[in-house]
Formats: C-alpha cells, sequence, structure tokens
C-alpha cells in the first residue's frame, strides 16, 4: 500500500501560549494568550535537520527527541507513513517551564504541521482527532485545547476521548503574567498534590468554576471570587512559596490572580485601565508582561516573503 504525498513547499504554523486551571478550573479550563511560537516544517529527501531560536536554543535536542519532531512523528503514524526527511525551523517565545504551555505548544505545532504538509490531511486527521491526538502525547486536554482552538476553553475527557468547547472572553479583558527567571518542572508542582481533598473545597471549587464562566464571558467584575481556589494551589507552594505570595499580595489589592497553569507564573486578570498599575507589582524577581488574548489558536500561515 502506497504511503502519504507531501507538499514540496514547507509549512509554517504559529501556536499561542496558554494558561490552564485559571483557578478553580483544575485541569479543564484553558485561556490563549497572545504570545507565539512559529514552527517552519518542510520534508526533505533525506535525514533531519533542527533550527532552534529563541527560547531553549541552548538547552534543547536537536534530534528525535525533540517534543516537535515527536509529535510529528505520531501524527506522521496516523496520516500513512513517515516522510523520507524533515526540516524543522523553530522560533520559540513561550518560556519554558514556567507554566505557560511551552510543551503544549510544541505538540500542536508538531500534529498541525504534520497535517498540512501531508496531502488530504485534514480529512485524515480532523479537528477533533487533532485534539485527541494532542491530548494523549500531552497527557491532559487542558492546555492543549485553548492552543489548538484559542480563546476560553473547557476541555473534558467523555469514553477516553478529549472534548472541548470554545467560549468567546470578554474583549476588556486584559492577561498581565508575572514570570520568574526560575522554570518548575509541572511533575514536581503536580506531585505535590493530594489523592483526597474534603468535600467543602471540592464543592466549592464547582461553584467558583461555575462562576468563573459567567465571569470570564459577561461578567469580569466576578473575576474575583470567581477565581478563588481550594483543590491545587495551596498544595503546590512548597514548591513555589514566592508565586503564592504573589497571588495572595494582588488579590489582597482586589486583582484577580492566578497561578498559571502548574506554575511558576502568576496570571493577573486585568483590564486597560488596571494592566499597567498591576505590571508595578512585579518587583525585582519577575518580568511582568502586558498580553493581548488570541482568539485564533493553532494556525497555519504564509511564509514570510510569500515562499
Amino acid at each position: 500500500m502506497a504511503g502519504p504525498a507531501f507538499r514540496a513547499a514547507a509549512t509554517r504554523v504559529r501556536v499561542p501560549a496558554t494558561s490552564a486551571n485559571l483557578g478553580p478550573g483544575f485541569d479543564s479550563f484553558g485561556l490563549a494568550l497572545g504570545l507565539y511560537d512559529d514552527v517552519v516544517v518542510r520534508v526533505a529527501d533525506a535525514g533531519l535537520h533542527i533550527d532552534i531560536a529563541g527560547e531553549g536554543a541552548d538547552s534543547l535536542p536537536r534530534d528525535e527527541k525533540h517534543l516537535v519532531v515527536r509529535a510529528l512523528r505520531t501524527a506522521f503514524d496516523l496520516l500513512g507513513g513517515q516522510p523520507r526527511g524533515l526540516e524543522v525551523v523553530c522560533a520559540n517565545r513561550i518560556p519554558h517551564g514556567r507554566g505557560l504551555g511551552s510543551s503544549s505548544a510544541a505538540i500542536c505545532a508538531g500534529i498541525l504541521a504534520a497535517r498540512a504538509v501531508t496531502i488530504g490531511g485534514p480529512a485524515v486527521l480532523d479537528d477533533t482527532a487533532l485534539l485527541e491526538l494532542a491530548t494523549e502525547i500531552e497527557g491532559h486536554p487542558d492546555n492543549v485545547a485553548a492552543c489548538l482552538l484559542g480563546g476560553f476553553t473547557l476541555a473534558w475527557t467523555e469514553g477516553g476521548a478529549a472534548r472541548a468547547v470554545r467560549m468567546a472572553p470578554v474583549e476588556s479583558l486584559v492577561p498581565v503574567v508575572f514570570v520568574p527567571a526560575t522554570p518548575l518542572l509541572t511533575e514536581t508542582a503536580r506531585a505535590l498534590l493530594p489523592r483526597t481533598v474534603p468535600l467543602v473545597d471540592a464543592a466549592a471549587n464547582a461553584a467558583r468554576a461555575a462562576l468563573l464562566v459567567e465571569a470570564l464571558t459577561r461578567r469580569p467584575e466576578l473575576l474575583l471570587p470567581a477565581t478563588e481556589d481550594r483543590l491545587h494551589q495551596e498544595y503546590r507552594a512548597p514548591a513555589m512559596p514566592q508565586t503564592l505570595a504573589l497571588v495572595n499580595r494582588l488579590r489582597a489589592e482586589g486583582v484577580p490572580a492566578v497561578v498559571s497553569g502548574a506554575g511558576p507564573t502568576v496570571l493577573a486578570l486585568t483590564d486597560a485601565g488596571a494592566a499597567d498599575k498591576v505590571s508595578r507589582f512585579a518587583g525585582e524577581d519577575w518580568a511582568a508582561n502586558r498580553l493581548d488574548l488570541d482568539t485564533a489558536g493553532a494556525s497555519v500561515l504564509p511564509l514570510a516573503g510569500g515562499q
């Protein structure tokens, strides 16, 4: 049986950073942010060549262990077969190990690029299958759903398969991320979580998660109570005490603030009038970045210069 045919031209994919959990929405809520990695993939005659600029340029592998390549290979298997060679160029802007979805971005970039360079790829690997595959590689759907779909997403698993819906956040919402210099492994933060939690805490989080949908999509004045969490943030404090201290400081000042993903980045949900004031909380240990919301999600874009 003949394998798939591939496009001769290179394909450029852009993927957004994401913030997951958003307080009470543990492993289910995600928000796409206007900070992007770009990946260009071209099918070659032979071999594997990887070029990396920006984040991770000095530390990421340039072989089959690279996460974008692993995602490409997995997607190509589902699309019918591997190309003879690959050229992969990564321009990374999403910080690594900071709770901003860098691994999800790499996974989504790889599988979307594989589909785009394969003739007939979208018919074999549709958008639902993309989400399922990205979740299978990542392990949970919250970040990959927001990365693929953009906007504010709710993700869950049904019968073992990942599902997600996208909602439009209020246009006035301005995310400010406080990024520390030191990374934190997601595995380290997740290892601190208890196997069970008190029923009263679970009930409180269920109510806050429901409220957060209303706050993010229609009534941002409710964001402070809606972002309260009892399931994961305090349990992770031993691994990132400065993160929880900044979250508590911001919230004491009336700023809706949460741990971004597994941390250690802090996400503040503000508006245009408050964003600059909120950024001043950064101090010397944090880089405060005011970002736009991403509404497009992972996208295939023209190459620069029309190539």
